[in-house]
């Protein structure tokens, strides 16, 4: 699984013109999910972002968790994070897992990251044309693959 996580201070998804899940501050994630992925990779990923520190503290250092504060959390799956451009300039999504695999595995992975979190963790519409809003705050974007754990 590979994750982008965007600290916000507002995010949103739009889906046929109408908002579906809006935040205030907190966590935007587009969520990736690999033909290759299982249920391991779902858990490891959210144990790391509710841990993650890059909210500030009081002296203004990025030393809190999202659990910490009062930020919410918007979830959305995002099959181009596995694009192949390695031939041409059109990519590939080969690597991207099919629905089958991908619906229950971001099913999960927004499960876990509730339950880490203590948080409810807002979506969008898997597979749906979404129009995704927000406005990063600081700029903080952070990239994580569960199969390179750097």
């Amino acid at each position: 699984m590979r994750i982008v996580i965007q600290r916000v201070s507002q995010a949103s998804v739009a889906i046929d013109g109408k908002i579906k899940s809006a935040i205030g501050k907190g966590y935007m994630i587009l969520v990736g999910i690999c033909r290759d992925d299982t249920i391991e990779d779902a858990e490891w990923l959210a144990k790391k972002v509710a841990a993650l520190r890059v909210f500030n503290d009081d002296n203004g250092v990025m030393n809190l968790p999202i659990t910490d504060t009062e930020g919410d959390i918007l979830v959305i799956s995002q099959f181009t994070l596995f694009a192949s451009y390695k031939k041409g300039n059109r990519p590939s999504w080969l690597k991207a897992a099919g629905h089958e695999i991908s619906i229950p595995l971001y099913e999960t992975f927004c499960r876990l990251l509730e339950n880490e979190t203590g948080k409810p963790v807002y979506t969008g519409i898997f597979g749906a044309d979404m129009k995704v809003a927000l406005v990063n705050d600081g700029p903080v974007t952070i990239c994580m693959d569960s199969k390179n754990k750097e």
